[in-house]
């Protein structure tokens, strides 16, 4: 797994030549000239902003209303069970939608609240695709702990908010590390809403920069190579930090659901 992104990074640093002559060697002279003409091009640091508001901003309310609505359903008592598992459902038939069916549709939406071409035209659409995905593992994950912590923890006092800062959260910390890797991956990347709703350059996400900067230089390839580069390293770097929590949110999550 570890050879296509050392292959990718030894090619950034490769001349035209080099990568279509010899593709598997070692560059003959290390040319940075490649990552200079990314950055000039791309306005890597205004686009790495863009993307950092949309990706921060989409996490941390997703992660919030999942967490109310998960322990809503995990925890509170409804009159009406019923109502619980329609909501529960509602969640759960949100992930069988194809998210692209719904692009024009919001693209509407976002012209009647006056935010198209802005970031809040990405982060609200966002917000609603990760929710769904989210609760699952938050409710598979719930379920799989006892009920007992919180009753111990209401016994010596903690209200309702405290026993959800002090006692469920902390439990989560695998789920919610998961649920925040893929969430980021995939805001990062993406792409469609990204290229419909914004058209300003000066909104470019990350993805929608590097697609426009493949069409100005379609086969300048060492620059687009470490453009990708560029993409991809914080990715890995989030990724590398996380994946002890992933995979035991992965695990537990899943399988108890």
């Amino acid at each position: 797994m570890i050879f296509p992104f050392v292959w990718t990074i030894v090619m950034s640093f490769k001349t035209d030549n080099d990568i279509i002559n010899a593709p598997l060697a070692l560059p003959k002279v290390w040319n940075f000239d490649n990552y200079v003409r990314a950055l000039k091009t791309l306005n890597i640091f205004a686009m790495y902003k863009n993307t950092f508001i949309v990706v921060v901003t989409t996490q941390i309310v997703s992660l919030v209303i999942t967490f109310m609505s998960s322990f809503a359903i995990c925890r509170m008592k409804f009159q009406n069970r019923k109502i619980k598992n329609l909501l529960y459902t509602y969640y759960l038939l949100g992930i069988s939608v194809p998210v692209y069916i719904l692009l024009f549709p919001i693209y509407r939406i976002n012209i009647r609240l006056g935010v198209l071409d802005t970031l809040l035209s990405l982060i609200l659409p966002y917000i609603a695709i990760t929710i769904p995905f989210n609760t699952l593992l938050f409710v598979g994950f719930m379920k799989g702990f006892p009920k007992e912590l919180e009753e111990a923890a209401i016994i010596d006092g903690c209200d309702l908010i405290h026993l959800c800062i002090r006692v469920v959260v902390p439990i989560l910390k695998p789920v919610i590390a998961t649920v925040t890797i893929f969430n980021v991956i995939y805001n990062w990347n993406e792409f469609p809403f990204a290229v419909t709703y914004i058209s300003s350059s000066a909104n470019y996400t990350i993805s929608l920069a590097t697609s426009m900067f493949k069409g100005a230089y379609s086969r300048d390839y060492s620059a687009m190579i470490a453009a990708a580069v560029l993409i991809m390293i914080p990715q890995l770097i989030f990724y590398a930090l996380l994946q002890k929590q992933i995979i035991a949110g992965m695990t537990e999550g899943a399988v108890k659901a």
